[in-house]
């Protein structure tokens, strides 16, 4: 699908920062990107590929919604958002002790990490950050446009398609890893990293 910019009001200038905002906020280290690493370092990138996927296919959902009103219903009512909060904490910090326990590469035990498409899609919808960045998006390049519809059409495919390139390249990044992981404790202790950083953006999530 080609994108014309001249067909409504968004100019060059506002496109750039558009361009800039997602390059900033997609692929800084954050919850997907650690999920996206880990997956593919433990199971190898066809495995994470479900998860990979699902990230821009719920964050377009979430930015759709975002644009509808329910973003600000969200950041508006207080129970809400501390219930989001709460449960996006409490599974970042579940999959992080999953992952802290993981030490063998590929292997279904017990204790192997496993995030599916439904699950990397709810975690979208569980991220306070997900929303905030959502709302900033409609905010600023939708929200009260007359071509509102059309500037919509030009900001999802864009977080889309950076969603789900940063996500390949970090979990691109984590295939690559395997062979060096596989090796002595380096698994673990590289999962135990990859935990830390879920911790790490749990404690964000709830100082936000």
């Amino acid at each position: 699908m080609v994108i014309s910019l001249e067909s409504c009001a968004m100019n060059w200038q506002e496109f750039t920062a558009l361009l800039v905002l997602a390059t900033a906020m997609s692929f800084s280290p954050g919850p997907n990107t650690t999920l996206s690493t880990a997956l593919a370092a433990n199971g190898g990138l066809p495995r994470a590929m479900r998860f990979v996927i699902a990230v821009p296919v719920g964050w377009t959902l979430l930015l759709g919604l975002s644009a509808a009103g329910v973003g600000a219903l969200v950041v508006a009512v207080p129970s809400l958002r501390w219930g989001i909060k709460a449960a996006g904490i409490a599974y970042l910090l579940w999959l992080a002790w999953k992952l802290s326990r993981s030490a063998s590469l590929g292997q279904p035990n017990g204790e192997q990490l496993q995030v599916g498409f439904r699950q990397g899609v709810m975690l979208q919808f569980l991220n306070i950050k997900a929303w905030l960045l959502a709302l900033t998006l409609v905010a600023t390049w939708i929200a009260g446009q007359p071509d509102a519809l059309q500037r919509f059409a030009i900001v999802a495919p864009v977080m889309l398609v950076y969603a789900f390139t940063s996500n390949f390249a970090y979990a691109l990044a984590g295939s690559l890893l395997r062979k060096w992981l596989a090796h002595g404790r380096r698994l673990l202790w590289f999962n135990r990293a990859m935990a830390a950083v879920l911790v790490l953006t749990a404690c964000w999530m709830a100082s936000v």
